[in-house]
């Protein structure tokens, strides 16, 4: 099997079935910005990496919209994983005011709050 790319998403690093999502709402901590909620809870299957869900509803825009703050999100995991606790799932949620952040000022919101999201 070929080396994995240090940038990539794979799928471990998921959060992917809508169990998991919930149970990470329901029972994680909650972090939030003005633009972003992060819930934050333990991994509840097998492996030490971290793994990520993302959530951006209608409300905050079209599709068009949408796809670009997922694009962001994955982009900003891709490049930052050191930042997001191993051993813990983290969903994040987008508000309808992420719509209108630029690239830099949701990276750095992103940021202060992964790092709230590694203290205990």
């Amino acid at each position: 099997m070929p080396a994995e790319h240090p940038h990539a998403f794979p799928k471990t690093e998921r959060v992917r079935q809508r169990t998991d999502y919930l149970a990470v709402q329901g029972q994680g901590r909650k972090l939030q910005s003005d633009s972003f909620l992060f819930f934050v809870a333990p991994t509840r299957g097998p492996g030490g990496a971290a793994r990520v869900g993302f959530t951006v509803s209608k409300k905050v825009g079209n599709a068009v919209v949408r796809n670009r703050i997922k694009r962001r999100l994955r982009e900003f995991y891709r490049t930052h994983k050191a930042l997001f606790p191993p051993g813990q799932d983290v969903v994040v949620i987008a508000k309808p005011s992420a719509a209108r952040l630029e690239h830099a000022a949701a990276t750095a919101e992103m940021e202060r709050l992964c790092v709230r999201c590694s203290r205990r």
